[in-house]
């Protein structure tokens, strides 16, 4: 059964279940005003029977609506979070914005989750609530269609209201997300950099960014409450008016005062039945948003497409990099690096300086093949890299950026990414190329050592040689090492640095850095200072 039909039959049955609970307070109501009347007792078994029966079903119903629903959303959520990690492959990093990986990921994550949940939380409650309705409009309407008006009317009011309170709740959503995520980047920022506000007497002034983006937050919290309040205020009302309209039009004398009684309080019991819609406002809401974030990211044109046909030949085994004139662009609107040649045969090693905005980590993206030359030519192995697929020149490359991820997970785990068929020994020696040595030999549990959340914490310098030691377990012939020692002090900068010189041997390297520790180890050092990235329009100026 496909998911929309599983979805479907669980907001029946979810139906089914909320018609239970409506008739479970009409029939009580029946029979507390029968029995009132003091009638021979055998004429009450059948409301009694009526009234158990009701109440076993309402929640045996329910959990049945819930397998149905929260299987087919997790058979969803599967299906779709493969297909959105393989879209997302594509667009990575070019297309990525400037946000740290977690923060995307998280947010990838987090919104899909919000889009298929939207079935739980949104669809099954609106078929279950308008099969309810129906079903409690027909059966007041079988006593006195004057009655199932008078829900008719109920509902279609509430529907109305719905209809507003959804619009305020998504008219403030985009408002309140970015208000959400203002908070997070201001405290992120003052948490990070603490003491270099204190240095210079700005924690006041950090304080007071703090405050002015959780007032924004309060205020959007605030703006968006007034859909849902619209809506709770709304039903509260109506079912007033439904049940004050139904005591003023039930002809006791036609229909006799226990049926009555049942018509009386059925808009009571629908009521309490539509109460959940309110969240379900919410959750629309956040799934138009999540959706709109999703399709923004993932319907954007890769930054490298695939050649219509690759050249099907293995590339050398050490290849040799070279750049003609190229320069690229990370937007299409700027030139991000400008026109740079560069060789690099097997076994050399570059470093690339330059102050920021000087292209250092564009280069690195173009020869890793995350981002496609804008003009110029780009050949490995005496090849052009648009005439091969991405995966067999990616294939050569090995990138280690300034802040490796650290998974939550054994140390073998976080090696393997790289390598899946090496052997524990060949992750072994990677480690102590790395520098590792002494840290592997005090390691409680070896290669089955938990990193990560909750486990072993690892320091600056053991991450960036734990991202060194990948690249060499890869056994890839190309190293792109882009501010490996950015977060690292003088002393610690210089060790790992030595140890990229000694574990690379034979291999080609290519560093950007700012800093100048360990460039006398590199064959060759490029400061693209001097031709600095500007758009046409700076240049003109």
């Amino acid at each position: 059964m496909t998911t929309p039909r599983r979805i479907l039959l669980a907001g029946l049955v979810g139906g089914l279940a909320t018609s239970a609970g409506i008739a479970l307070t009409a029939t009580s109501g029946w029979l507390i005003v029968r029995a009132s009347e003091r009638p021979v007792l055998l004429t009450l078994f059948v409301a009694i029977v009526g009234v158990r029966a009701f109440g076993m079903a309402r929640p045996l119903l329910r959990y049945v609506e819930r397998i149905l629903s929260h299987d087919a959303a997790l058979r969803d959520l599967a299906d779709r979070r493969t297909a959105v990690y393989a879209d997302l492959i594509p667009l990575t990093p070019a297309r990525l914005g400037k946000g740290s990986r977690a923060s995307i990921l998280s947010g990838v994550v987090d919104d899909l989750t919000d889009v298929v949940e939207s079935s739980v939380r949104v669809s099954v409650p609106l078929v279950a609530s308008a099969v309810a309705g129906l079903l409690a409009a027909l059966l007041a309407a079988a006593f006195d269609p004057r009655m199932g008006l008078v829900l008719a009317v109920f509902l279609l009011a509430f529907l109305g209201v719905g209809v507003v309170g959804r619009w305020l709740e998504g008219a403030a959503q985009d408002a309140l997300t970015a208000a959400r995520v203002e908070v997070l980047r201001v405290s992120d920022l003052v948490a990070r950099h603490a003491t270099e506000l204190q240095a210079i007497g700005a924690q006041e002034a950090a304080l007071s960014w703090i405050d002015t983006a959780h007032e924004t937050l309060r205020r959007s919290v605030t703006r968006q409450s007034r859909g849902r309040a619209l809506v709770s205020a709304a039903l509260l009302l109506a079912t007033a008016a439904a049940t004050v309209a139904s005591a003023m039009l039930v002809d006791v004398a036609a229909v006799g005062a226990p049926v009555a009684a049942l018509l009386v309080v059925v808009p009571v019991a629908l009521g309490d039945a539509l109460a959940p819609l309110v969240d379900v406002i919410r959750a629309a809401a956040r799934t138009a948003g999540s959706e709109r974030r999703l399709n923004t990211l993932l319907l954007q044109t890769p930054a490298v497409t695939e050649p219509p046909t690759a050249d099907p030949k293995p590339l050398p085994q050490h290849p040799a990099l070279t750049l003609e004139a190229v320069t690229a662009s990370w937007t299409g609107t700027r030139t991000d690096l400008g026109p740079t040649d560069l060789d690099l045969p097997p076994g050399r090693s570059l470093a690339v300086v330059g102050a920021n905005g000087s292209g250092k980590s564009t280069l690195l993206a173009v020869l890793a093949r995350h981002l496609a030359p804008s003009s110029g030519r780009y050949v490995v192995g005496g090849s052009d890299v648009v005439d091969r697929s991405l995966a067999q020149v990616r294939a050569a490359i090995a990138v280690v950026d300034d802040e490796p991820h650290i998974f939550a997970g054994t140390l073998r785990d976080n090696l393997v990414l790289a390598a899946p068929e090496v052997s524990d020994e060949e992750l072994d020696n990677a480690l102590r190329r790395a520098g590792l040595a002494a840290w592997v030999d005090s390691l409680p549990e070896g290669m089955d050592t938990r990193l990560g959340t909750g486990a072993r914490g690892v320091s600056g310098g053991e991450r960036a040689r734990l991202g060194l030691a990948r690249a060499l377990a890869s056994a890839r012939p190309v190293i792109l090492l882009d501010e490996p020692v950015a977060h690292l002090d003088h002393a610690t900068a210089l060790a790992v640095l030595a140890d990229v010189t000694s574990a690379t041997g034979g291999r080609t390297v290519v560093m950007a850095t700012h800093r100048p520790e360990g460039l006398d180890n590199f064959d060759e050092v490029r400061d693209l200072s001097h031709h600095p990235a500007l758009s046409t329009t700076e240049k003109e100026l």
